[in-house]
């Protein structure tokens, strides 16, 4: 099958782009790696023996980040509608978390023990309309900020990826309500083109 403009573009893009030669180099899973390892530098994150939950992981670039600095004493359970390679020490998940059992059976992994740390980097299949995109990446958010509200600790932590547009506002305005301390993220990895910017959430109330 030919290639379309639009793909030869990706391509040719991706070729250049320093942060996926960088993740060769460095035996990461993904460009996206190096968004959540700027983030932990400048927010402090992550650190040994934390329980943390990545919805949205695969290929496993931020899974695979997490588990380096959580340690063997930390806990990664990680969730995807898509396969992924296995990575030692995190526990893995393959279904669909806008359906009701994927979501029960992540509850039950956690055996009714608070998590540290939520980090979500979710995005839904693009349609190529912007209006529903928009729609079902904000759905996407305000489930992951559910899970988060039946699943942290007093004091713990959410990172999500939101996209710029209709909903954003509101969602930030529910994220002030629920942490104590609520800031924006844009790092370098993050294309300028996209409207993708992350939230991070500390001390939830």
């Amino acid at each position: 099958m030919p290639r379309t403009k639009s793909s030869q573009r990706w391509l040719a893009r991706n070729a250049k782009d320093k942060y996926v030669k960088r993740a060769r180099q460095d035996s990461a899973r993904s460009r996206a790696t190096y968004k959540l390892e700027e983030i932990d530098r400048r927010d402090h994150l992550l650190r040994p023996g934390m329980t943390v939950v990545d919805l949205g992981a695969a290929p496993g670039g931020w899974s695979q980040y997490v588990k380096s600095r959580v340690g063997d004493t930390g806990r990664v359970l990680a969730l995807d509608i898509l396969p992924m390679e296995p990575i030692v020490g995190v526990e893995f998940i393959e279904g669909d978390f806008t359906e009701q059992p994927v979501l029960d059976l992540l509850m039950q992994r956690l055996q009714g023990k608070p998590v540290d740390l939520v980090i979500s980097d979710m995005a839904p299949n693009m349609s190529g309309v912007a209006s529903v995109d928009q729609a079902r990446s904000m759905n996407l958010a305000e489930l992951a900020l559910d899970f988060s509200d039946k699943s942290l600790k007093p004091g713990g932590s959410l990172l999500i990826k939101t996209f710029q547009g209709a909903g954003f506002n509101e969602f930030y305005a529910q994220l002030r309500r629920r942490f104590e301390k609520l800031v924006t993220r844009k790092p370098s990895a993050s294309r300028a083109e996209s409207k993708e910017i992350y939230l991070v959430g500390r001390g939830f109330r």
